[in-house]
């Protein structure tokens, strides 16, 4: 007897809403609970036969997941970007968590990662080395923008610098803005401080996971790009191969193909036709990308990655295409090197044919 419960949560502040379905689609009960531990965990342990239970994701996405999963059979975090059919029809607190429950009795709803504890720590000191250089980034944007406001040429890196800036400052003509401007450099001094801390402090905790030394000996992938790596993807073997792993980082080529098959002589054939391309998967993880694109261009000025892109090239690989296939060899390496606790061979990196943009 099928005695499978399907729950949906909508998680707020201060209440959850939860809806329950059992394995034929009948509804069974709602309830709305204060967003505490005690009250969430009385509710599921009230519960009886085997509980599945859906939820987005979203700020309290992590505690919530650590919380409720001993206590059930299955915790699916949806992405709600992918789900749309959350977002079709009426809105509401009471709605989503029915529409949750129906899509997860239904199989329709794409899971994000939240089963590998031990880089939580790693993860949150990553996000915060993330946000200060985001910080940094957009003082120094809106340094620039206060002297182009006032036509002064600031191209370059010197209008950062200690050195020079009471020579930057005496040009801006303004006294309100000559203030905004010290300021700037003020946060400027602060933030630099504050991320070199937190650098420090990300790359202590990334050395005690044994991925560590393994990934650093990838060409391109220092200690900042490895801490991000092993905080973002958490575990190898959510992949099963690379082909699993390229669009997680925004490096699978889509492929389109329409009309494929046609009938001569009463008979069913496929046609003989090219298979088009669309550039690169859309729905990825930035923080993935950006490391694997960052790496392609660190790694092809050394060996051994320097001869195989030289190799593409004079095959006539555009440049751009190039530099892919190589942030696309090192995903695959770094994947396997991980998966399999073996060291970066140099030596294997060349062996592969010219078109190849795969593995070690």
């Amino acid at each position: 007897m099928n005695n499978d419960k399907y729950v949906g949560m909508d998680v707020h502040q201060a209440t959850t809403v939860a809806a329950l379905e059992d394995g034929r689609g009948n509804f069974l009960m709602e309830s709305i609970l204060p967003t505490r531990a005690n009250e969430l965990r009385e509710f599921f342990k009230g519960l009886n036969g085997t509980i599945h239970v859906a939820f987005e994701e979203g700020t309290q996405a992590t505690w919530f997941y650590d919380l409720i999963e001993p206590l059930v059979k299955e915790v699916v975090v949806c992405d709600p970007r992918r789900n749309k059919l959350i977002q079709t029809g009426n809105k509401g607190d009471r709605v989503d968590a029915r529409k949750l429950a129906k899509l997860l009795r239904l199989g329709e709803l794409h899971g994000v990662y939240h089963g590998e504890r031990g880089t939580r720590g790693l993860k949150e000191l990553v996000h915060g080395y993330d946000q200060l250089v985001r910080d940094t980034a957009r003082t120094k944007n809106r340094l620039k923008g206060a002297f182009r406001s006032r036509a002064i040429s600031c191209k370059g890196k010197k209008v950062y610098g200690e050195s020079e800036r009471n020579e930057w400052l005496t040009k801006v003509d303004m006294p309100a803005l000559r203030t905004r401007v010290s300021s700037l450099y003020e946060q400027l001094d602060c933030q630099k401080r504050l991320r070199e801390q937190a650098q420090r402090e990300m790359i202590k905790e990334a050395k005690k996971h044994p991925a560590y030394k393994l990934i650093t000996k990838v060409p391109g992938l220092g200690s900042v790009r490895v801490s991000q790596i092993i905080a973002t993807v958490g575990s190898p073997h959510r992949f099963r191969t690379k082909r699993q792993f390229w669009p997680y980082c925004g490096l699978a080529v889509v492929t389109h193909m329409t009309s494929e098959y046609e009938i001569v002589d009463g008979q069913q054939r496929r046609k003989n036709k090219p298979l088009q391309t669309r550039g690169l998967n859309k729905n990825f993880n930035r923080t993935m990308k950006a490391v694997f694109k960052g790496a392609s261009e660190t790694a092809i000025k050394k060996s051994p990655f320097k001869e195989y892109y030289q190799r593409l090239i004079d095959n006539k690989m555009r440049p751009e295409m190039a530099r892919l296939t190589i942030a696309r060899k090192l995903s695959a390496i770094t994947l396997a090197i991980w998966k399999k606790g073996e060291a970066f061979d140099p030596e294997r990196v060349n062996q592969a044919p010219a078109r190849d943009s795969g593995d070690q």
